[in-house]
């Protein structure tokens, strides 16, 4: 299988860098074939602007959605962007790699995010009407492949708990898990998180190391998130309401596009 690693962090001789060669020589010895695209070491443009559409008029407005939507339908796209895509839909497996940092990822991986996925290609696809409304929360260009994420942390794995003070690590994943990774597709796998890695001893990574194989061993095998699908009958259409019958009437927020049913 072939399996795009998408790796976030300015120093290849940190944690998450010796991770990263852990879950790659992993997946080479499960025979997969895996690509990397380190974005530092790429030098990635993270910030969408003008020179992102090289079609638009120069006294043209910039909308991103339109001019993104134009340039990946005339395949004008910059060839950085293109590139990316291509290696996307290339992969049966996408790992996004990253430290958390105020709460969420990287701005190079925001950039990465905001610039290769445009319009057309994983948003304002499919069709709107009073049965669909898109193809995504589980449909999409990237359905029937998977993902995950491999994240690391400073803070100690209590601080993320269920009554920690960070709040959950499942919700502070969730945007990325649900909005980044499930949208236009994915079958999203419960997230790796390393916690208290600055003060990791050698002990201590290996067993993160071996934890971290074994995810890799089940990466074509493990069971998804069960978010629920968009266009399957819970939520109506176009309010994109949870139906009343569904979940916990009590519950709030994110848990309630959990499907426990199907878990």
């Amino acid at each position: 299988m072939n399996v795009l690693l998408v790796f976030a962090h300015p120093e290849p001789r940190s944690l998450n860098g010796a991770l990263r060669d852990v879950a790659v020589a992993e997946l080479k010895d499960q025979g997969h074939e895996v690509r990397i695209s380190d974005l530092y070491a790429m030098g990635w443009k993270a910030a969408v602007d003008r020179a992102d559409f090289p079609q638009l008029a120069p006294d043209a407005r910039l909308n991103v959605a339109t001019a993104s939507g134009e340039a990946f339908k005339a395949h004008r796209l910059t060839d950085d962007v293109r590139a990316e895509q291509e290696k996307l839909l290339w992969a049966d497996a996408v790992i996004l790699q990253f430290p958390l940092w105020w709460f969420t990822m990287p701005a190079i991986l925001k950039g990465w995010v905001d610039r290769v996925y445009s319009y057309g290609f994983t948003y304002g696809v499919g069709e709107h009407s009073d049965k669909r409304w898109g193809d995504r929360y589980g449909e999409g260009v990237f359905a029937g492949k998977r993902a995950m994420l491999i994240v690391s942390t400073g803070g100690w794995e209590e601080h993320y708990s269920a009554r920690g003070i960070n709040g959950p690590i499942e919700d502070l994943l969730f945007p990325i898990n649900h909005g980044v990774l499930f949208y236009p597709g994915f079958d999203v796998l419960p997230a790796f998180v390393a916690h208290r890695v600055n003060r990791l001893d050698e002990a201590g990574f290996t067993v993160i190391a071996d934890q971290l194989r074994e995810r890799m061993r089940t990466l074509f095998t493990a069971k998804p998130i069960p978010y629920r699908r968009q266009n399957h009958g819970d939520y109506l259409i176009p309010a994109m309401q949870l139906r009343a019958e569904l979940g916990d009437p009590d519950a709030r927020g994110f848990a309630l596009h959990m499907d426990d049913a199907a878990g």
